[in-house]
């Protein structure tokens, strides 16, 4: 009996056998799309005259891929081919250059010479190769625990996605955010942890592909706001600093970004913009609070930080130099610790009064001799003061009276000894 073309299909449907020994298996295992695959086929028995492919779940018209006559080795082309099919002598299955539609169930249907049937069922998976997708963000500038994030893995492909953060895989913590295809990754209250640089991959058994990466960045502050000087925080502390000198203070913070600073000086703003602020000479018009605000242009929050800052005082003493003058020879009543911002002084033979006062120290700097002057005292910008020439009536009291800028005044008083001639 001579079989062609699509005949044999009608007989088979009156002989069709039970056997179920044929298996389909690709080669490769795993083919990618472009491949050249095999349909091998194992546990054909018998004298065959005829083998049928089809590409579909039943043995249906529609699907016929190809008819094959064993012992003429004429192939007829099915609805279903699409000509890169070609049936072998062994009945198994050849595509040139498989693209992904030819994914799915395959069919193969015997003829023996007992003009009995038997079929064999396969399935074929072609993955694609597969191009970068892209991460989608509902947006990069986010703020900490009141902003939420929404990334989007866009791939037009099915496969497997797998997510990276700063090119490592994702912490678990923030897997728990991925929706259950894996596409979409929420986190609700981002935290500054998570900024960093967001990647997707998509993936299947014959390609991977990786996004480029977006970058979040997570808004925070300020906080911890403090102020340093000398290296060493002084929040909420007194600062002394001697008079004359400089001082400057630093205003730090944990913020991102970084602050707006604004500074004040006993409730009233200054206009420095910096993160520091110097004061060059300190007087006593410079002691009070400093207060250091710090704006986060993002947040919208502020945070501050304040000190004290006063003049240093330094216990005022008189030393004698020579500290045990002898008759004849000169002495410096040398002042230790006197006042930076010091108005004037007198010096007094004696109690402080008018008719004792030996000298004075003007504003202007110069001294002007007082009723009880001899001719040997001499005032220094110090305060200290020169006797010259001593002799024994020397010997006695001797009071020094300050007077400072603000006004605040203060006597000292010291015993000179004066040791006779030998």
């Amino acid at each position: 009996m001579a079989l062609t073309g699509y005949s044999w299909l009608l007989l088979s449907a009156t002989f069709l056998s039970a056997g179920a020994e044929i298996s389909i298996t690709p080669e490769p295992d795993q083919p990618a799309e472009g491949d050249n695959i095999t349909l091998a086929v194992h546990g054909l028995s018998g004298e065959l005259l005829a083998y049928n492919w089809y590409a579909g779940p039943t043995l249906s018209l529609t699907y016929l891929v190809a008819s094959y006559i064993v012992s003429t080795g004429d192939e007829t082309p099915g609805p279903a081919h699409t000509g890169r099919e070609a049936v072998r002598p062994d009945g198994s299955l050849d595509i040139r250059g498989a693209l992904l539609g030819h994914s799915g169930t395959y069919i193969l249907q015997t003829l023996n010479r007992q003009l009995q049937t038997e079929v064999g069922y396969g399935h074929l998976q072609v993955y694609e190769i597969l191009a970068p997708p892209v991460v989608l963000a509902n947006t990069t500038e986010l703020v900490e625990r009141r902003d939420t994030l929404r990334l989007i893995c866009s791939s037009p492909s099915p496969a497997e996605v797998r997510w990276f953060f700063n090119g490592e895989a994702l912490p678990i913590d923030i897997r728990l955010g991925l929706s259950p295809d894996g596409r979409v990754l929420t986190r609700h209250g981002i935290r500054r942890e998570e900024a960093g640089a967001y990647q997707c991959e998509v993936w299947n058994p014959v390609s991977v592909s990786r996004s480029e990466p977006i970058n979040l960045t997570v808004y925070f502050g300020p906080e911890r706001v403090a102020i340093i000087h000398d290296s060493t925080t002084r929040t909420g502390c007194t600062i002394k600093v001697d008079f004359n000198t400089s001082l400057t203070l630093w205003c730090v913070s944990r913020s991102c970004p970084e602050p707006e600073y604004v500074w004040a000086f006993n409730g009233r703003a200054l206009k420095n913009g910096q993160d520091y602020l110097n004061i060059s000479s300190m007087t006593a018009a410079q002691e009070g609070t400093y207060t250091c605000i710090a704006k986060n242009p993002k947040t919208l929050l502020s945070g501050s930080a304040s000190v004290v800052v006063k003049l240093s005082v330094v216990a005022m003493s008189i030393v004698p130099v020579p500290t045990k003058p002898t008759e004849g020879q000169d002495v410096t009543l040398t002042v230790q610790g006197y006042p930076k911002d010091l108005l004037v002084y007198a010096w007094y033979r004696g109690p402080a009064s008018e008719p004792n006062r030996l000298l004075s120290q003007l504003p202007s700097g110069n001294w002007i001799a007082g009723p009880a002057h001899t001719g040997r005292e001499v005032g220094f910008a110090n305060c200290s003061l020169l006797v010259q020439k001593l002799n024994l009536t020397d010997a006695g009291r001797y009071t020094l009276k300050t007077v400072t800028l603000q006004g605040k005044t203060e006597t000292l008083e010291l015993e000179l000894q004066v040791a006779p001639m030998e």
